[in-house]
């Protein structure tokens, strides 16, 4: 069944966003994510909407799965700020390989290591580009390095070595 959804007013957009943020933080991030769609159906580049939606969808992560990971990225590219983009992006592969040491696969450990590299990555060029004043970025950096120092688990993937063909 589908229903016409109806429409915010322009005038309503900060006080809906401070909802947006409330229901993040009661633990509601689906609640959030369809604010935040609805305010950017009034406006569709708003920077604080798009960050709380991409927000509302790693916080699902754990629950909705690839989806919200593809929603997230499709969200990123949206950002108009390349330190937002860089400090963002490695938001969504550290709660990407959080999700995942949260609901264990036998092998995961390499790919949850390349995930957390990966955001401490997009948190190195965040870093390089940050406002005087913000260390966000360093404090994710570092939040990944010491889950990959605490998890055993968390390696590389073994490369195996292709060993040169002998012709006789």
């Amino acid at each position: 069944m589908d229903f016409q959804l109806k429409t915010l007013s322009s005038q309503a957009l900060p006080t809906v966003l401070e909802k947006a943020h409330l229901y993040r933080l009661l633990n509601e991030p689906g609640e959030a994510e369809s604010i935040c769609r609805d305010a950017l159906e009034v406006e569709p580049e708003n920077q604080d909407a798009l960050i709380t939606l991409l927000l509302a969808l790693t916080d699902q992560f754990d629950t909705v799965g690839p989806s919200a990971v593809t929603d997230a990225n499709a969200v990123i590219d949206r950002l108009k700020d390349p330190y937002a983009r860089a400090y963002f992006g490695g938001i969504v592969y550290e709660r990407r390989a959080k999700a995942q040491l949260n609901h264990p696969v036998p092998g995961s450990g390499p790919r949850v290591y390349e995930w957390l590299r990966e955001a401490m990555s997009r948190y190195e060029k965040a870093e390089a580009i940050r406002p005087a004043g913000n260390d966000d970025a360093l404090l994710r950096w570092n939040a990944c390095a010491r889950l990959i120092m605490r998890d055993r688990h968390l390696v590389p993937a073994v490369q195996e070595r292709e060993e040169p063909l002998l012709l006789e």
